[in-house]
């Protein structure tokens, strides 16, 4: 973790960095809800997954990122056993899941797939329905538990439920597939490329819906990608994979500063600024801000958003006049957008004083964020 001077950074500051940071680096629990223990595949002579380790807290969101043929949608598989191991362990809440039957298990675990798999002659309500009416739940509960998915993924019920797949558009379809995988309220989530077939604007809504859903936000996730920054978007933690072995496994932010290894580097060579923006949040650039600007008039502010939000979801504010996510990190949205995106001026609220107030243009974010990463890329050297 990054050295925080006291002289650079006040007491509250500090207190809200460490808190914000702890939360997402530590993300352990006394019994894990999985623990994956010396993994293996093994066909013939080819080893696909080789020695896994690692374990994921009640809540947390792992994603398995790596190029084409690292082995992660194979691990993903060996969690809910479509997968047999060659060697190793897979516990679910401290029990082997070789001791249950595979449906049982299954039927445990939410699983979303890239084609996302919809009955083709079922209507929408139908396809949802499908495990709960195995388990055995009231009709009406069922249709209750529909209704309310649809709803949260924004098709509405009397629109879509009795809809059949082909009538739906990719991103429907997508959203059809999470609702089925949330209908029967598993506390384990595994999801196999769910955005890969979508194009990259669909793609990237998607992503900011299923970021910001509630239902998630207690489950465990697993998910796999070949996309890095999907995988910083929506990650706690990363494992990044290649030649089926661990490369490094942590945060986003370790990946990124604190690179294991040549590859773990090359890996995010390309996207690195973007990556930057994304790892970045403003508590990060709130010190090199001049203090004046805690006293600016704010009659062209576009929006006020938490210091919790990233220095990407600034940029993207400023520069478009608009919300820059959908409601989760922005607490107003004013619709001031002028012509000139540097008379823009963007408002940062902390959540330890109500009072604490910061208020910054474009050249102004851009600075800071040059600062902030500047002490960010020295602090991991130390």
């Amino acid at each position: 973790m990054p050295k925080l001077a006291d002289s650079t950074y006040p007491a509250y500051l500090t207190n809200l960095y460490c808190s914000a940071f702890l939360s997402v680096s530590s993300p352990h629990s006394p019994v894990p809800t999985i623990r994956v223990r010396n993994l293996s595949k093994r066909y013939g002579d080819l080893a696909v997954v080789q020695d896994i380790s690692l374990e994921l807290a009640q809540g947390e969101t792992l994603v398995l990122l790596g190029p084409s043929g690292c082995g992660k949608t194979t691990l993903l598989k060996m969690l809910n056993r479509l997968i047999e191991p060659s060697s190793g362990s897979v516990e679910v809440n401290g029990q082997d899941v070789r001791t249950q039957r595979p449906e049982q298990l299954r039927r445990g675990m939410g699983y979303v797939i890239q084609q996302v798999g919809l009955l083709p002659h079922y209507t929408v309500a139908d396809n949802i329905g499908i495990v709960p009416r195995l388990l055995g739940h009231a009709p009406a509960a069922i249709a209750q538990r529909t209704e309310a998915l649809l709803t949260r993924l924004h098709l509405p019920a009397e629109r879509f439920a009795h809809q059949y797949p082909q009538q739906l558009s990719g991103g429907q379809q997508q959203r059809v597939g999470l609702a089925r995988a949330l209908a029967a309220d598993p506390p384990i989530i595994l999801l196999d490329e769910p955005f890969g077939a979508l194009d990259p604007i669909t793609r990237a809504s998607i992503r900011r819906e299923f970021r910001e859903l509630d239902e998630l936000r207690r489950k465990t996730v697993v998910l796999v990608t070949h996309d890095v920054v999907e995988a910083f978007e929506l990650a706690d933690r990363i494992a990044l994979l290649d030649g089926g072995r661990i490369q490094q496994l942590g945060t986003p932010r370790e990946l990124l500063f604190q690179p294991a290894n040549d590859f773990v580097r090359r890996f995010f060579a390309a996207e690195r600024l973007g990556l930057q923006l994304r790892t970045l949040r403003l508590l990060d650039i709130l010190p090199f801000l001049p203090e004046a600007q805690t006293q600016r008039n704010a009659a062209n502010t576009v929006e006020t958003l938490l210091a919790s939000a990233t220095v990407q979801e600034a940029l993207e504010s400023l520069t478009n006049g608009a919300p820059a996510t959908a409601g989760s990190s922005a607490l107003t949205a004013a619709s001031k957008p002028t012509n000139n995106a540097q008379e823009q001026v963007l408002s940062i609220s902390t959540d330890a004083l109500d009072t604490a107030s910061y208020q910054l243009d474009l050249p102004q974010l851009m600075t800071a964020f040059g600062k902030a990463l500047q002490q960010e890329e020295t602090a991991w050297k130390r």
